[in-house]
């Protein structure tokens, strides 16, 4: 057995077929550690966040990352993980000839799907105010330049739109449809704020459906069962895990400054060994001797 081989992500084709044949629920990871460590709790399709990008490398989700880290991020993930990924492409990255590189680039990394937005440079989180919407005419361009690029059909162009929060109800939902006959695959609907809205949304929009259930913003916390129960075929918890370790990476470092030692960590941390059978290090190991044509002891 190949731990290098046996890793190859199922790619699109996997993740139309849990889309067709029930639901996906996408867990938000950051690197490559966070993809395999939600593949190990039972998850079988992994969410990118742009704001997790960012967020990783300090800045805040204000289009300071740029295609290429984005791509690089995706590509690390895929290639130590199976399940399919779901990959936040910001803007397209540009205008419509961008997004026809920034839909190749991100396919080559071994991703299943992309979102691209209708919101203008710079863009912000969609779930704090002071958003702008581009034309729904350039979306529309940017939605078949991603369509037309793309090499296998399998792949994912999904289309969110902000504006619920600029608009209104009504003009999300007028938009949603108008990026479905674009040639969408999904829509992903950006910052509702009531379970009322999501319900609505998932009767008037006329395709498939994704849900953000992001902490700390304006929709309520819907459960995946819920929001199957009332349409909707995806949800992504984007940034949950980055959260929750964020929290605990700050509280290590407060214990270990304040005293000198770890050892009040010891008990909350995961063990060598443990690290080690996550990240495969035997395997790795095993492999290497064999193709060195060396004896295990």
């Amino acid at each position: 057995m190949s731990i290098l081989r046996d890793n190859l992500n199922l790619g699109p084709g996997e993740l139309r077929r849990q889309i067709k044949s029930g639901f996906v629920m996408a867990a938000g990871v950051f690197n490559g550690i966070s993809a395999i460590q939600a593949e190990r709790a039972g998850f079988s399709s992994l969410y990118l966040s742009g704001s997790g990008v960012a967020a990783c490398m300090g800045l805040p989700d204000l289009s300071f990352t740029t295609m290429t880290e984005v791509v690089q991020e995706a590509g690390r993930i895929t290639d130590v993980t199976r399940s399919p990924l779901i990959v936040d492409a910001d803007t397209g990255f540009g205008e419509p000839i961008n997004v026809t590189r920034t839909v190749r680039q991100i396919e080559k990394a071994g991703a299943s799907a992309l979102h691209i937005e209708d919101q203008q440079l710079p863009k912000k989180c969609g779930h704090l105010s002071g958003k702008k919407l581009v034309p729904e005419s350039e979306m529309v361009m940017k939605i078949k330049a991603a369509v037309a690029a793309r090499r296998n059909d399998a792949f994912m162009i999904i289309a969110r739109t902000d504006s619920r929060s600029v608009m209104g109800v009504e003009d999300a939902i007028r938009r949603s449809n108008l990026y479905l006959e674009s040639g969408a695959d999904m829509i992903f609907t950006e910052a509702l704020e009531s379970e009322d809205e999501f319900s609505k949304f998932a009767r008037e929009v006329r395709g498939d459906l994704l849900a953000n259930m992001t902490e700390f913003g304006k929709s309520p916390l819907m459960s995946a069962d819920k929001l199957r129960e009332i349409g909707y075929r995806a949800v992504i918890f984007p940034l949950t895990a980055f959260r929750v370790s964020l929290q605990a990476t700050l509280h290590a470092y407060e214990e270990l400054f304040s005293k000198g030692t770890q050892k009040s960590l010891m008990k909350s941390m995961m063990t060598r060994n443990d690290f080690y059978d996550v990240i495969g290090y035997h395997d790795y190991e095993r492999e290497d001797n064999e193709l060195s044509g060396v004896e295990d002891e």
